[in-house]
């Protein structure tokens, strides 16, 4: 297989600037004083302050330095910084920075086209959004209209977004505090053969038993009140679960059967990151709408989307679409999405992150759970992975509970402080790490995270039975 690598200019080795800690204090102390983190307890954060970022890596006022495996909140897929998304920002801004969304314009025109040249099938007209959320939020608002159905169906072990329907559709339990119980969202569960909700032994077996659960799902609702059915195509923060073979082809059927959308989200698994151009191509389904944002431009400029199908574009050919975004396909976000498609077309990069993940990534982790006692799982493909975190291996009981705060919390917290120590920002939720560097990341950049993982692995060891001494208790969700 050939390796590819990413373009020289982030591949180089990354020089830190000067040290200037007043600044740093300067910047923490406005932060603290004015900005609203979002999942937080506001009094109970310290932001890291930081100064500079590029490649993989980013750093503080301090001058230290961390490998990012978290690719922000898994959207550089091309690193920090790239020179060629720079520059094309740079030039559309002093081109033409904003315009209304009624308008065509060239860099929204042509974002369009190259995304709709990469969608799977049909999927070629291209609606913009501000990022995942509000694609969610459209997304679905297309398939109630088109239907003319109220209820869309979720998986528990989910996230789509932070927006008021995107959260109710969401399954983990950031949406409970805002979850009314009136949205029409109804969830059930998605295969997981880690942690089988079907008392399944075998793939085979967790495929066929999910689809009969969805089936019976959707007929205890009512197909005839059944708009869609939505899924993260692989789920990303729930945990990074690969569906079993047929699944997602499973679903289409079903979708088909009663007359219900298919909607493949796409917002973390898009763009390169499981080593495809989508996580789609991976299993040869074409949904009836797809979202997408994070990847498309790399964060640097937010932008979103849903890319529809021809039947469900030929609704709205002469009935207006009620819905719309002030920034739909904001020029600078657009410019920044040509040049990130264009530059990973350019220098391989979906063919880099495939040939990592399948090369480099997947056997090192696989040999890191051999070793460590916390290791249950691991799961993924391209640079998108997880290791699920474990007290014992037998029962599978998680390292922390689910949804854990606090004391609770404190066997992950140790794995993330000691992995920062060490000058590794990791990716860590409940029981959860993900390792999600940029897809631009080097083998020798992966190798020196690898080492600082294996160092924070040996601490949530000594949380482990194996490492306490003491019997493991029952398993439980996570």
């Amino acid at each position: 297989m050939t390796t590819h690598h990413p373009s020289s200019a982030q591949a180089a080795p990354v020089t830190t600037p000067a040290p200037d800690p007043a600044a740093g204090r300067a910047v923490h102390a406005a932060d603290r004083a004015h900005v609203f983190h979002s999942w937080s307890a506001q009094g109970q954060i310290d932001p890291l302050a930081v100064a500079g970022a590029e490649g993989s890596f980013f750093w503080d006022y301090e001058g230290k330095r961390y490998l990012d495996f978290t690719s922000g909140l898994v959207f550089t897929n091309i690193g920090y910084g790239h020179p060629k998304v720079v520059a094309a920002i740079q030039e559309q801004a002093a081109k033409l920075c904003t315009f209304a969304p009624a308008f065509a314009i060239e860099a929204r025109s042509e974002a369009a086209r190259l995304i709709a040249e990469r969608t799977p099938g049909d999927l070629d007209k291209i609606f913009f959004t501000n990022g995942g959320a509000d694609a969610v939020e459209h997304a679905v608002r297309m398939a109630r209209v088109h239907t003319g159905r109220p209820k869309v169906l979720s998986a528990y072990r989910s996230y789509h977004g932070g927006t008021q329907q995107a959260i109710n559709i969401t399954g983990d339990p950031r949406r409970w505090a805002s979850d009314t119980g009136t949205g029409g969202v109804v969830h059930f569960h998605a295969p997981h053969l880690y942690r089988t909700p079907f008392y399944s032994e075998t793939e085979e077996q967790e495929c066929e038993r999910a689809l009969a659960h969805l089936e019976q799902t959707i007929v205890y609702e009512g197909p005839q009140t059944v708009a869609a059915v939505i899924l993260e195509t692989i789920p990303g923060t729930a945990g990074i679960m690969m569906p079993p073979p047929g699944y997602l082809a499973g679903v289409r059927e079903l979708c088909d059967k009663y007359g219900v959308v298919f909607i493949l989200d796409e917002v973390m698994a898009g763009f390169g990151r499981t080593g495809t151009w989508f996580a789609a191509d991976l299993y040869d389904v074409v949904p009836d709408l797809m979202t997408f944002a994070k990847g498309v431009n790399s964060g640097y400029v937010p932008l979103g989307g849903v890319a529809i199908s021809a039947k469900i574009a030929e609704t709205f050919e002469n009935r207006p679409y009620p819905g719309g975004l002030t920034y739909s396909g904001h020029p600078l976000a657009c410019a920044a999405a040509v040049a990130t498609i264009e530059t990973m077309a350019e220098e391989g990069i979906v063919e880099h992150a495939a040939h990592l993940g399948e090369n480099v990534i997947g056997p090192a982790l696989r040999e890191l759970a051999e070793r460590h006692p916390s290791v249950g799982e691991v799961r993924g493909t391209g640079v998108f992975w997880a290791l699920d975190l474990v007290r014992d291996k037998e029962t599978r009981e998680p390292l922390v509970s689910y949804n854990a705060t606090g004391a609770d919390n404190a066997p992950m917290a140790d794995f993330a402080a000691t992995a920062k120590r060490g000058g590794l920002w990791p990716f860590v939720n409940m029981n959860r790490t993900h390792v999600v560097p940029p897809c631009t990341i080097t083998e020798a950049e992966f190798k020196e995270g690898l080492a600082v993982l294996d160092e924070a692995l040996t601490a949530a060891d000594a949380h482990t039975t194996a490492g306490s001494g003491t019997d493991a208790g029952r398993p439980q969700a996570g």
